[in-house]
Formats: structure tokens, C-alpha cells, sequence
């Protein structure tokens, strides 16, 4: 697979009306609200907010650099990534820092979102742990009437390699998706978001363009 033109996806936009952009709190601990297929989702309180922050999280059978192949596969990530819409790469720096743009579909009457994320991608030399801090940026892109703009965010992928061929993959958002949201679409998108994200992600990774895929600065062994 090259390289040289990856994108992260839109992944974190599958949660955002769950969030809020308000830091979680050291005080408040994960509540595991759902746990099936393997694919487990956790919630806990944010200072301020009655809104929750959201973890996912599933162990993959992938090398590390195999999972970070599909989830910069920009052109394909609609594929996997729940009600995502559209996603063009703006500026790469190198194949594991970049911008993009980003669009994701909304149920009516709720409106669009989309931003704007610089994403980078770095592993510890000692664990072989990665992590793709990606939070949202303003410019690049102007805003368009009828969608909602989505200016600031924490997002966090962490890889963690649990031996050959097998990744631990965990999701952190924390995110203020603006706007008056109904209550029906918030439980849609934060009860099956992260599910069918995670389990088409599992199916999705297993093509052989991401099973050949290397990265200079990311080791597997």
C-alpha cells in the first residue's frame, strides 16, 4: 500500500452527539455501558457537562501498522466509519502527519457537522505503543451554509500490541458538537456509533493492501 497520500478518518464524528469538549475529570472513573462481539464502550462524566466522554475499544487481529494503513486510508474509511460522508485530504506533511477535511451525515432535523483535523501519529520506541492525537484545527476550509462546524475536539487512538498479529485498539473523544441536538439522535449515535464502526473496522482491516502496509517510523515486532 502507499503511503504517501493516507488520511485519518472521520471516526470520532460516529460519537459527536455524545461528547462534550470539557476535559473528563481525573475524579471520574470509565463505566462499561456495553459489551458484545468483543467490542466493548465506556462512558464517564465530564466536569461541568451533563454530556458523557466516550471510550471504545477491541482487540484486532492486526499488526500495528496494519491497523494504521486502514484507518488513514482516507478514500475507503466510508466504508467502516459510521455515517461518514465525505473526506479529502488537505495538507500531508508525511505519512503519519496530515490534514483533513471532514463531513459526516446527520439524521433529520439535525444538521451536518464537519471540521477540520491535524493528525499525527507517533510510537513509543520502548512499548511499541501508538498513539494518533487528532484534534480539530480552525482555516483550511471555509464553512458552508446548512452545516455545522465543528471547532474544537480531543480525539486519541491508542495501539497497543499484544503479540504477533494482534492489536488492543482503543477510542477517546471528548468533543462539543455544538447546536441543539434531540435527545432520540444522541442515544442513536452513541448506542450504535461506536458498535458498527469497531465491527466493520474488524472485517475491514483484514484486506491485503493493509496486511502488506509499512511504515518507516512504526515497528511491529
Amino acid at each position: 500500500m502507499s503511503t504517501s497520500n493516507p488520511v485519518f478518518t472521520s471516526i470520532w464524528l460516529l460519537l459527536v452527539f455524545t461528547c462534550s469538549f470539557k476535559p473528563a475529570s481525573g475524579q471520574y472513573q470509565w463505566n462499561l455501558t456495553e459489551n458484545h462481539d468483543g467490542i466493548k464502550i465506556y462512558t464517564r462524566p465530564m466536569a461541568n457537562s451533563k454530556i458523557k466522554a466516550i471510550k471504545a475499544e477491541c482487540i484486532l487481529p492486526a499488526r500495528p501498522a496494519q491497523l494504521i494503513a486502514a484507518i488513514l486510508d482516507i478514500k475507503n474509511c466510508g466504508k467502516w466509519v459510521y455515517h461518514s460522508k465525505k473526506n479529502v485530504l488537505i495538507k500531508q506533511i508525511s505519512p503519519l502527519d496530515l490534514t483533513y477535511y471532514a463531513e459526516t451525515a446527520v439524521p433529520w432535523p439535525a444538521e451536518n457537522r464537519d471540521y477540520v483535523v491535524h493528525v499525527k501519529a507517533e510510537q513509543n520506541p520502548q512499548t511499541k505503543v501508538v498513539t494518533v492525537n487528532s484534534p480539530c484545527i480552525p482555516g483550511y476550509v471555509e464553512e458552508q451554509q446548512g452545516i455545522v462546524r465543528i471547532r474544537e475536539s480531543l480525539a486519541r487512538w491508542t495501539i497497543t500490541p499484544l503479540g504477533k498479529n494482534q492489536v488492543r485498539a482503543e477510542y477517546i473523544l471528548e468533543v462539543d458538537p455544538l447546536g441543539n441536538i434531540p435527545a432520540w439522535l444522541i442515544n442513536l449515535f452513541a448506542s450504535k456509533g461506536p458498535y458498527e464502526t469497531f465491527r466493520k473496522l474488524r472485517l475491514h482491516v483484514q484486506q491485503d493492501v493493509y496486511k502488506n502496509a509499512h511504515f518507516a517510523m512504526v515497528t511491529d515486532d
